[in-house]
């Protein structure tokens, strides 16, 4: 029994006192040598032809060659090579003091990092179009993450359906109709959506049968008297801006996302797109073309005022919208510059009563796009590209410009049925390809580290 222990010991002197030698007669580091360097391997990696090299190696070959083939038996390698991690564990417990001191003068070769950081580079913008790299994706995270898609893609459908079977034809809303020509019913259903405070006064407006007609007559001092006694002022206030809106426009103005879409189709489906893939420049876009009817409304809901002792009711001041404060101006242009996706998504949880499901989706794509921001200024900052943020900036500017001007161009010969595919495969349909993104996104940071 002594006797083994006095040959461990001898094996482990030698090994402290050459790391090179052998860690038993069996193995020796000859075994575990690089074909390019001829010395033990480090970040061992192995191609698709079987050989195995180290990979700052590899790195070298790559950037001397610029070749995408094996050093020795000159076979093309398919996708980006990965470090063997099997083998490079077993290297790095059979040999710790060898693989030490190897990697300490690798990183104190100014050639080899540069060498190595370009190799990265190379692999991460060949990582999205390697062969067969949607099947490992599917193969990795399949199964629970798979099922969750499909989930979701059920309900997109089913609100996608719901909404062309059961929504009112656009053609038929209030935004289309005359104020004349309004019904009883429908001057109802006008004053009831100014607020949930209106159905007070509903019995009162149909018992009187006011149509679109008697509405345009009706005046404050009527208002204020029977039938219809409207005590409270900042109702009968709301009331006749509302109706003062609707006789300058003679129809009803857009009061949530559906009538917004009728009245402006080719407007709501270039802010559906531009907010989502260049949020900064689609608010842009609204504070110089259409700062009053949307701007404003839009500030005021992300950016509300504190409420003041001035005594005025909370209803007439998100309709009698003033100019922004300092403040609003201050909190608004923080987010806009860092946080672009939050005021869409403060904005769709304002709207979350109106609008149940297409709210959540759109806060829910909000958050995607937000993560999928960040993962993007990583890479650039991963790959010390900062100095190339303008030069995107800017490519990225007439990229946008010119898919708006070429939309704009072909607008009126684009069908109205492919314009509404469009808009609702943005509304429901890009969170869960957004979600497979993210996790893609995730997947390839883990690449990163090795």
């Amino acid at each position: 029994m002594e006797e083994p222990e006095k040959n461990d010991l001898n094996v482990t002197s030698l090994e402290k006192d050459n790391p090179l030698q052998s860690t038993s007669p069996q193995i020796s580091v000859s075994e575990f040598s690089c074909h390019c360097c001829y010395d033990i391997l480090v970040n061992p990696t192995t191609l698709n032809c079987g050989h195995s090299f180290c990979r700052h190696c590899l790195a070298l070959w790559w950037a001397s060659s610029k070749k995408t083939e094996c050093p020795e038996c000159r076979e093309k390698w398919e996708g980006f090579p990965k470090v063997n991690i099997l083998l490079r564990d077993a290297i790095e417990k059979l040999f710790p003091d060898a693989i030490r001191m190897r990697s300490e003068d690798i990183q104190q070769n100014n050639d080899i990092v540069q060498s190595l950081m370009a190799f990265q580079k190379y692999g991460n913008d060949q990582i999205p179009v390697a062969p067969n790299t949607g099947r490992a994706n599917q193969q990795r995270g399949g199964g629970f993450f798979s099922g969750v898609l499909t989930a979701l893609t059920g309900v997109a459908v089913v609100l996608l359906v719901y909404h062309w079977s059961s929504r009112e034809s656009e053609h038929d809303l209030l935004v289309h109709k005359a104020v004349v020509k309004w019904t009883a019913e429908e001057v109802i259903l006008w004053l009831e959506q100014l607020g949930p405070w209106a159905a007070l006064y509903r019995d009162r407006f149909l018992s009187e049968r006011v149509n679109g007609r008697l509405l345009l007559t009706l005046t404050e001092e009527e208002f204020s008297r029977a039938p219809y006694t409207i005590e409270n002022s900042s109702h009968r206030r709301v009331i006749l801006m509302e109706l003062e809106r609707v006789k300058a426009l003679g129809v009803k103005p857009p009061q949530n996302l559906w009538e917004y879409k009728a009245v402006n189709p080719g407007r709501s489906l270039f802010l559906l797109y531009a907010l989502k893939s260049s949020p900064r420049l689609g608010l842009l876009y609204l504070y110089l073309f259409d700062y009053t009817d949307t701007f404003l409304p839009f500030i005021h809901t992300i950016c509300p005022l504190q409420e003041d002792d001035s005594g005025e009711d909370i209803i007439t001041k998100l309709l009698d919208l003033r100019e922004p404060t300092w403040k609003q101006w201050r909190e608004f242009l923080v987010k806009y510059s860092f946080l672009p996706y939050q005021l869409i998504a403060e904005f769709a949880w304002d709207w979350l009563e109106v609008h149940y499901w297409t709210s959540r989706f759109l806060i829910v794509n909000a958050m995607l796009l937000s993560v999928l921001e960040l993962f993007s200024l990583w890479r650039i900052w991963s790959r010390s590209e900062l100095k190339t943020v303008p030069q995107r900036m800017w490519s990225h500017f007439w990229k946008v410009s010119t898919q708006g001007l070429f939309v704009a161009m072909f607008w009126p010969l684009i069908p109205q049925f492919v314009c509404n595919c469009l808009f609702y495969w943005a509304l429901y349909f890009n969170p869960i390809i957004n979600i497979d993104l993210v996790f893609k996104e995730v997947r390839r940071l883990e690449t990163q580290v090795l």
